[in-house]
């Protein structure tokens, strides 16, 4: 299948005048802006897990495929049934799992049946095994049962040619259990979004590398990989590139040669040392869109050779709040599954803060045992250890306002953000 069609250069430039962004304007215009930009092929249902489907999965067989036992019990008519005490003569033979009883179950007649088997003709009710006795060749139970008890009937759960999966969905174990119930040994499904992950700046080393006083190492690289690993998509490392705008030039041109989409971190700002920027200026199409965030502010929306270039702050818990705020929903945009939003749970604070108007912020939290909400002790956006240490965030609206220990906030837990 031909490849979808390429965002266009200007799809990221912002109305004129417009300086700080608003959290839901930001997220609005991403959503009204980006697109699927992966092609699609056809495998096998059961190497489809984490991929998303590019088309309407219909069933391709009734589930159950035939009416079966709920229980190990005994099978027979309803309407074989009479008078204050139940007895009715069994049938020889029985009816199990792959196993079928060979006949017609005659009126009057009773038969064994499992767990699973098919009903055979004349049966439309079981009775639980636990709720008879057998005396020779005959079953005795008392009244209360009612007609169809115990019976799964055929397409009880699906039926044939009925929809079973929608398109977009991020096929997750229970469905491809599902897929096999019907039938369907193969989906079309979106190839994974390749995403290459790029830091910049001088002031960087990798682990084990030597490193000077004045230099740290490299923590938003395999942060954002990971990231896009378990969001399902394919990460492709351009490793760490210097502050000089020729190799930055070099590198996202590696990066739209191999990706689908370009992120990047550090050099997402107007400063001296800021290439990511002024590489995307001089040779690309540059969007800096100034949100009104606390951990963020400036996001780099851009286009280069075609690619779209996603750049993050450097400072790694804004760079990780704006992946997870921006860069997941824009990707799985990208990636045919549809724009995600994560759903919050109201929680009374475990703290107190008193907080200015002007920009939105995501506190570091976590849900303690008497499901109150608890932030990290410092909203120092140097400190990585609260990524860590949190289990999801707090968010506090652009709005000024004072919270006090007890009243309710927004929390969402990491789940909500595929983590």
């Amino acid at each position: 299948m031909s490849n979808p069609p390429k965002l266009s250069n200007d799809c990221f430039a912002l109305p004129a005048g417009v300086h700080w962004t608003p959290v839901d304007e930001a997220l609005a215009s991403l959503r009204e802006r980006v697109s699927v930009v992966t092609s699609t092929e056809v495998i096998a249902t059961v190497s489809a897990g984490g991929r998303v489907l590019a088309a309407d999965v219909m069933a391709d067989r009734d589930s159950p495929p035939y009416s079966n036992s709920a229980v190990d019990g005994y099978g027979f008519a309803f309407a074989s049934l009479g008078g204050d005490d139940y007895a009715l003569p069994l049938e020889k033979g029985r009816s199990a799992a792959g196993g079928p009883f060979d006949g017609t179950v005659s009126a009057g007649m009773a038969l064994r049946i499992l767990t699973g088997a098919m009903v055979p003709e004349g049966i439309d009710t079981i009775v639980l095994e636990e709720d008879v006795v057998v005396d020779g060749d005959v079953l005795k139970f008392e009244k209360g049962l009612r007609q169809g008890a115990n019976v799964r009937p055929k397409g009880e759960d699906l039926a044939a040619d009925s929809m079973v999966l929608h398109a977009g969905r991020i096929l997750q174990a229970q469905d491809l259990g599902l897929l096999a119930s019907v039938g369907v040994d193969t989906v079309r499904v979106h190839k994974r979004l390749r995403v290459a992950v790029l830091s910049t700046g001088d002031e960087l080393r990798q682990v084990g590398e030597d490193i000077a006083p004045h230099q740290i190492y490299d923590a938003n690289r395999p942060m954002l990989l990971h990231l896009i690993r378990r969001w399902g998509m394919e990460p492709i490392d351009l490793g760490h590139v210097r502050d000089d705008a020729d190799m930055v030039k070099q590198m996202l041109t590696r990066g739209a040669r191999e990706a689908d989409v370009i992120l990047t971190s550090g050099g997402a700002s107007a400063g001296d040392e800021d290439h990511i920027s002024a590489a995307l200026q001089a040779d690309g199409t540059l969007n800096l869109w100034r949100i009104a965030i606390k951990p963020g502010r400036p996001l780099v929306l851009a286009m280069w050779q075609g690619i779209p270039v996603f750049g993050l702050p450097g400072n790694p818990v804004a760079a990780f709040v704006t992946a997870l705020i921006f860069a997941r929903p824009t990707l799985l945009e990208l990636s045919g599954a549809g724009w995600a939003e994560p759903r919050a749970m109201r929680l009374p604070a475990a703290f107190s803060k008193t907080k200015k108007a002007g920009r939105r912020e995501y506190l570091r939290a976590r849900m303690i045992a008497d499901g109150h909400a608890e932030v990290f002790h410092s909203e120092g956006s140097g400190r990585i250890s609260g990524l860590s240490w949190a289990e999801g965030l707090v968010e506090l609206g652009a709005e000024g306002c004072v919270i006090a220990a007890g009243d309710l906030v927004k929390y969402y837990p990491f789940s909500e953000f595929g983590l």
